[in-house]
């Protein structure tokens, strides 16, 4: 399939193009670009630096990809940013590449949405089926899993993790690690539970959705530490998947605080 290119888009030579990409007007697009097959950039998008897009990625206008992090520290490495396939770039999305300081590139998934004016910030790593939604602003060096949602407004501070299925509510801040399923809300956030609509929604059996409450209400109990609690659940739910994932998630963050149960709650 033949490229459309506007008269108007400027395509520095170097740039790579794969087929049937459609480039609108007023667009910008640098020599270390990547774009892969299906790619659609529409009016006034700017793609700089080593970006690469996946196939049949759409990107609205105002959109900022690859322009130099936003990081006092770096000092013109030449760092990467890649983004998945049939990723939903809405207006004035902005995304960062790597730097020295971090992992050298900025990584999203397949498949995610990012509505209008979210960011994501240099040396992230955002998995598969990601929404972000207007205005959520993600740090430097945010790890994020499968499947999560962010509320409109919410952010998360550097260098935090959210695990796979988590749901983060409108105008949370997130600054404490988000278990995998979990539920955060609140500025600062905390776990207000499990995100069972999520799961509901994605075809979790009643019988895993029940185990995960079980886990979930043994693992934040107010009685002992939480690396006594942690090996009752694992006790508990020996042959568990989903709950051995949230105990590994929380193993794996080392000294790292996690987002807890509101003392009130």
């Amino acid at each position: 399939m033949a490229n459309q290119i506007h008269p108007s888009a400027v395509i520095e030579p170097g740039a790579k193009l794969g087929d049937g990409v459609i480039i609108g007007p007023f667009t910008y697009v640098g020599a270390g670009v990547t774009l892969g097959d299906g790619v659609e950039l529409k009016n006034h998008v700017s793609v700089m630096g080593n970006t690469t897009i996946g196939e049949k990625t759409r990107v609205f206008p105002f959109a900022s990809l690859g322009a130099e992090p936003q990081d006092l520290k770096y000092r013109g490495e030449a760092s990467t940013l890649v983004i998945g396939a049939r990723c939903a770039i809405r207006e004035g999305v902005t995304m960062n590449p790597g730097t020295a300081g971090g992992r050298m590139t900025t990584e999203v998934g397949d498949d995610c949405t990012f509505l209008a004016n979210s960011h994501v910030g240099h040396d992230c790593k955002v998995g598969n089926h990601v929404i972000l939604s207007n205005n959520v602003m993600l740090a430097g060096h945010v790890t994020v899993g499968n499947y999560v949602i962010f509320g409109g407004g919410s952010a998360a501070i550097q260098f935090s993790r959210v695990g796979d299925h988590a749901f983060v509510g409108g105008l949370s801040g997130i600054e404490n690690d988000l278990i995998p399923y979990g539920l955060a809300m609140g500025n600062r956030a905390h776990l207000a539970g499990l995100n069972l609509v999520g799961l509901k929604r994605r075809g979790f059996d009643r019988e895993v959705i029940h185990d995960l409450r079980r886990a979930w209400r043994l693992l934040f109990a107010p009685e002992g530490t939480l690396k006594e609690r942690m090996e009752d659940v694992a006790l508990e739910f020996p042959s568990q998947p989903q709950v051995h994932e949230i105990l590994d998630f929380i193993r794996d963050g080392g000294e790292r605080s996690i987002c807890t149960p509101s003392e009130s709650a």
